[in-house]
Parts: C-alpha cells; sequence; structure tokens
C-alpha cells in the first residue's frame, strides 16, 4: 500500500536587530543573521499537514529570496547551510548538510535553530582553530546596543508556530521560552565578546545563572511576541544580559512599558577555550540613562554575589538564623513525634516532593557539545510546574523564575535527575498564595556510585483568583524536618530578600 506523501509547510520567524554601524575604530560585527534587520528564516516541516494561504507561492513553496536586496536571506531546511541562501526545499536524502557545529539545533526550537545560525561562524571558527592560536587579548569596548538582538514570533499569522508553543490551556509553553531566552542570550553574549580576528580562537562562555525572570502578565499564544535582549552589565570575565519579552495589549492606549510582559537577567562567564580558566571580556559603555541604571543594578548585584560568597565561604552563622533554624524543626517535631495532634493545614516538604529521570542524549547538547541549558530549564519548569499542581489541587500560574545556578556542566550519556519540593509557601494574602518550588538537578553515576548536584531551580506560582473559588480547601503551609531542609528554606527567603534590598 502506498504511503501518503506528506504536504510540505513553511514556518517563518523574523528576526530583527537595530541597524548600528560600528565606529571606526572598531571591527566590523561578526557575519550573522542578526547583523542584517528584517531577516526571514525559511523552514520545512515535512511531518506538518497544513496549507497556508499567506507568505507562500501557490506552489506551496517559500517565497523567492530578493537577491538585489543583500539584508534578505532565505533558508528552507534545517539540513541547509547556514549561509544557504537557495529557496528550494532540500529533503533528507540531500548531499547537502549542516555544518557540525549546528547538528544539535535541528532538535530543538526554530527559534533556537536560527539563533544558533546566527552565530554559526564563531563555532565553525572555534572547531576548526587549533588549540596552539592565540586568545584574544585586545579587549573593546562595545555599547550595549551593538549586541542588542530580538526574535519575533508571528502568532497571529502563523498557524504552524501558535501550535508549537501552544499548552493545553491555550496559553505560551513557559518551558520553550526558557530554551529561546537561553538560546538569544547565548548569541547576545557571543556577538559582545567577539573582536572579529580570525586569527584568535574565540572565547567559551559558560551561562552562570538566571535572576528574577518575572512574568508580569499572561502571554496569549494568539498575539505576536517578541524576545529580546542586550549586555546590561560587563565585570572582567562576568557578562550580565538583560532580557524582555513584549506583547501589544489589546488596550490600544496601553504604554511600551505596559507591553513588557517578562524581564530576566542571564549572567555568563567568559573561559579560555583552551584551558577553561576564566578570561577577560569586553569592556561595556553604557550611553543612555536606562542603560547607565542597568549597568549600577549589575554592579549592586555582583557585589552582592561576592559578599554571599565569601560569607559562606567562611561559614559564618548568626544567633538569629539559629534561632529561625529552631523555630521551623519545632512543627516539624510535632509531625514525627505526634503525628495524630500535628497542624492538618500543614505538610511535611518531604511529602510534596516529585522526581524524574532521564538519560542525556546527543540531541539535546548545545554547540559546544554539552546538554543545553534551555533544555535543563525547560525540564526544571515543567517539573516544577507539576509539582506545584500536585500541591495546589488547581492549575497553578507561574509568577518568576527567582533563581538558576549553573554549578556543573551536564554531558551527553549522564544520568540526570530532577527532584523537586515545595520549599515554603507565603499565604499572608488570600488573594494571591505564593508556592515558592526548588527543583534540583543530580548528575548520578551508578558505576561510580557518585552523585553531583549541577543545577538548582527556584520557581515561584500562585493560582489564579477564578481557581481559588474552586478549591476544596486552602492551600497548606510546608515545614521542614531535619536542618539541612530547615536551612535551605531560610536561605531562600534570605536571598529573595537581599535581591530586593540591593537592587
Amino acid at each position: 500500500m502506498r504511503s501518503a506523501r506528506k504536504p510540505v509547510t513553511n514556518l517563518s520567524i523574523s528576526l530583527t536587530t537595530p541597524s548600528h554601524p560600528p565606529s571606526s575604530k572598531s571591527p566590523p560585527p561578526i557575519p550573522s543573521i542578526s547583523t542584517f534587520p528584517n531577516v526571514r528564516l525559511w523552514f520545512i516541516s515535512n511531518n506538518l499537514a497544513f496549507t497556508r494561504s499567506s507568505s507562500t507561492s501557490s506552489s506551496g513553496k517559500p517565497p523567492e529570496v530578493d537577491q538585489e536586496d543583500p539584508k534578505s536571506l532565505s533558508s528552507v531546511s534545517t539540513l541547509a547551510s547556514s549561509l544557504e541562501k537557495s529557496s528550494t526545499a532540500i529533503s533528507a536524502s540531500s548531499s547537502i548538510r549542516k555544518p557540525l557545529s549546528l547538528w544539535p539545533g535541528m532538535y530543538h526550537s526554530p527559534v533556537t535553530n536560527a539563533l544558533w545560525e546566527a552565530r554559526s561562524s564563531i563555532f565553525e571558527k572555534m572547531l576548526e582553530k587549533s588549540d596552539d592560536a592565540p586568545l584574544q587579548t585586545e579587549l573593546l569596548t562595545k555599547t550595549p546596543s551593538q549586541s542588542r538582538t530580538s526574535v519575533v514570533y508571528q502568532f497571529s499569522s502563523d498557524l504552524i508556530l501558535r501550535e508549537q508553543y501552544r499548552d493545553p490551556w491555550n496559553e505560551v509553553r513557559i518551558g520553550k521560552l526558557l530554551e529561546d531566552l537561553d538560546a538569544l542570550a547565548g548569541t547576545i553574549a557571543v556577538k559582545h565578546c567577539s573582536n572579529n580576528d580570525s586569527t584568535t580562537r574565540p572565547l567559551l562562555l559558560v551561562t552562570a545563572s538566571v535572576d528574577k525572570m518575572v512574568l508580569k502578565k499572561p502571554l496569549r499564544v494568539d498575539t505576536d511576541l517578541k524576545i529580546a535582549g542586550a549586555v546590561s552589565w560587563v565585570g572582567r570575565s562576568s557578562i550580565e544580559l538583560r532580557m524582555e519579552i513584549t506583547q501589544s495589549d489589546q488596550d490600544e492606549n496601553s504604554t511600551a512599558s505596559d507591553r513588557v510582559a517578562l524581564t530576566a537577567n542571564f549572567t555568563f562567564v567568559a573561559r579560555d577555550s583552551k584551558t577553561g580558566k576564566s578570561a577577560a571580556s569586553n569592556r561595556l559603555s553604557p550611553e543612555t540613562d536606562i542603560e547607565k541604571k542597568l549597568f549600577e543594578e549589575g554592579e549592586t548585584r555582583d557585589r552582592i554575589r561576592k559578599k554571599k560568597r565569601d560569607f559562606n565561604q567562611e561559614g559564618h552563622v548568626f544567633h538569629g538564623e539559629v534561632q529561625r533554624l529552631k523555630s521551623l524543626l519545632a512543627e516539624g517535631r510535632v509531625f514525627c513525634d505526634l503525628p495524630a495532634l500535628a497542624d492538618r493545614d500543614s505538610i511535611l516538604i518531604r511529602d510534596t516532593g516529585l522526581e524524574n529521570s532521564l538519560i542525556c542524549q546527543p540531541q539535546q547538547r548545545n554547540l559546544h557539545g554539552r546538554i543545553f541549558g534551555g533544555f535543563l530549564m525547560n525540564r526544571a519548569f515543567e517539573l516544577a510546574f507539576s509539582t506545584a499542581y500536585a500541591f495546589v489541587g488547581q492549575m497553578p500560574c507561574f509568577l518568576e523564575v527567582d533563581h538558576v545556578d549553573f554549578l556543573k556542566p551536564v554531558d551527553v550519556g549522564n544520568f540526570l535527575r530532577f527532584q523537586s519540593c515545595v520549599l515554603y509557601t507565603e499565604l499572608e494574602n488570600p488573594e494571591k498564595p505564593l508556592i515558592n518550588i526548588e527543583v534540583v538537578a543530580h548528575v548520578t553515576r551508578p558505576e561510580l556510585r557518585t552523585s553531583e548536584i549541577s543545577n538548582t531551580f527556584y520557581f515561584t506560582f500562585t493560582v489564579c483568583p477564578d481557581r481559588l473559588e474552586k478549591m476544596a480547601g486552602r492551600i497548606r503551609s510546608v515545614v521542614p524536618t531535619t536542618e539541612e531542609e530547615a536551612r535551605r528554606v531560610v536561605e531562600r527567603i534570605d536571598a529573595e530578600k537581599s535581591y530586593y534590598i540591593g537592587i
């Protein structure tokens, strides 16, 4: 029996970035898709049956590229070269293939794939360069606008793209956006650190942490959405980026600030790609008042991080902290020793946990061959969401990613375990209860009988008012039973306070 041929459909994503001509003292920008304003990328999807009436020709092929317009690029297959300009579809059996460094992008979201293609020249140079090539030592001074990049999701007109990002409740899948934000942040960091010198080996950029990814309003899956970001602060080897997601309101009188749906701070660390040691990155010169304010906030956060690191290394414990630990553990002892008399409106932390495990596959790696940080955030978010769902009994509403630490790299083939729990709840406001979820990722090696923490994730959820009315009972408080659990609760609460005090 002959199988029906599946129709070819087109998926378009627009990458846009403001055009800023480089100064005479600065090298030309790296050749990337983000260099060209209003770039449109075309991908072929052979496993989705959908007929497009717009943005395609009558034959179902993507529109031809205007050869006279150097700002227009067209790529019609995820198997095509990153610089391929042919507008004809390429089958899986074609001899044309992606560069080796771009193979991982074929297994991630179309946006992540496009962003990795945008910085492909840098990673191709990293693969081609010998370890004997000198490290880039001449530091440049760049502005935030030189690294600013954005990605537009055309949800209003592209039904296939909309379907890829739709969750069961017809909202945008936050986990997939976390992947794309991480990919965009990496692309921006690469643009800032590049010196465009073909004789030197490029820096290796590693995601160190994510702070305060705050969702300010729900994201609609039927309205165009844009993610954007730029470098906001630079230390010697640390680079902080300010990321935003914007989506237009239905209110015609809405302002630019009203369109901001999510903000986040990503921190990267520059390392020598040969030795793995920290390396100096290009300097940053903020120009506008907003850029200067963000730079000052980055300085403040860096000082707080250093103080916290020194404090933890010295092992100080204040008397007040000891009392807080004792107070938290007192109720836990009642649960253990007198369970029949324990507070029915409370539950032990250990009884709120969920867990899942996986073997890290080659398709989940990034351009460096390690497991993609965005993939880890996506998996952690899905588990945190499920944990909050099981705890509350109603679909939770995501509020923010409080903090993410990338402590150790995760390699292909690693046995990775995600463990979650409700760390603490904040119930002072009955109309907006807060559920704080902790997810810890462990790299487990059964052969060596070892397990190491690779990542820690902290998420905050709430329950929408319309769902609060459907709940049979109130949200419970959570209680630690061990000193280690109590210490984690205290440290997380203090970290939240210090962040807001610091800025």
